[in-house]
């Protein structure tokens, strides 16, 4: 880390801008020795200390998604389709998947009851942190895999249908981190290339019998994803829409709304 910048097109140091927000940095640190103890422990939690000590804070204990849930329901679009969007943290890229679909979005609050909504389809975000802090949601997805209105979830989404289940989640030794993680769709050869950026994982051997994994991580054999036997529900663990990143398989929001249309159609029978 150099503190004199000198880019031509440079208006302040990085030193500067982390003052600025507030924003805590390091620098002269052993890296080696620090990856070599990750790669041997896994993921840790770690303090920055200036000079003396402070209480060690640990995130895993708090309710991340209640931090960064909208507060109140929002909607969106005027399409023929009518979707629920639980929101524990949703990146913007999802809505604009679901509006160039032909989509009205109900966005909702991670702990609203869905369940007295009038909807064609229900989406389950990504979202911050451990996904067993979220019970109210895991109780109201429960009511609604009683049903058969086609539900989707992603990342933090795909944890929360795994409990909702009957399932158990894990935290990963090392979590997934990158626009290149590969994952196998199962029962097939075929090899998507994902974005991802989670640090738990659904224990598919805890999952009900009529429950499959739907995408494994080539990387490490872990659960990128959970389908329903015969209902129309599923979740990918990874970023389908991801902005940036790969978007090989942003046609899981095409199958989704497929899913709506033959869901409607059966009904009107």
């Amino acid at each position: 880390y150099s503190e004199e910048h000198s880019h031509w097109n440079a208006a302040k140091s990085l030193g500067d801008w982390l003052k600025e927000y507030n924003i805590p940095g390091i620098f002269g640190v052993d890296t080696r020795m620090l990856t070599k103890k990750l790669r041997e422990k896994g993921a840790m939690l770690g303090k920055i200390v200036a000079e003396t000590d402070v209480p060690l804070h640990d995130p895993n204990l708090d309710n991340l998604v209640a931090q960064v849930s909208p507060a109140g329901v929002q909607h969106y679009g005027s399409g023929q389709h009518k979707i629920v969007l639980v929101d524990c943290g949703t990146k913007t890229n999802i809505i604009r998947c679901f509006l160039e679909r032909d989509v009205e979005l109900i966005r909702v609050p991670w702990d609203y009851d869905f369940t007295t909504l009038d909807y064609d389809g229900l989406f389950l975000s990504n979202g911050p942190g451990d996904p067993k802090m979220c019970a109210p949601t895991i109780q109201h997805l429960h009511a609604a895999l009683q049903q058969d209105k086609p539900i989707f979830g992603i990342c933090l989404g795909s944890q929360l249908m795994g409990l909702a289940a009957g399932g158990d989640t894990f935290k990963l030794k090392y979590g997934h981190r990158s626009h290149n993680q590969p994952v196998k769709l199962t029962g097939t050869q075929h090899c998507y290339i994902t974005s991802q950026n989670h640090g738990f994982a659904v224990d598919t051997a805890t999952l009900p019998a009529e429950w499959d994994m739907l995408f494994e991580n080539l990387n490490d054999g872990t659960c990128e994803g959970i389908k329903h036997k015969t209902k129309p529900f599923f979740s990918t663990q990874f970023h389908p829409e991801a902005a940036g990143g790969p978007q090989d398989t942003e046609f899981l929001f095409d199958d989704f709304l497929k899913a709506v249309v033959e869901y409607k159609e059966t009904v009107k029978k």
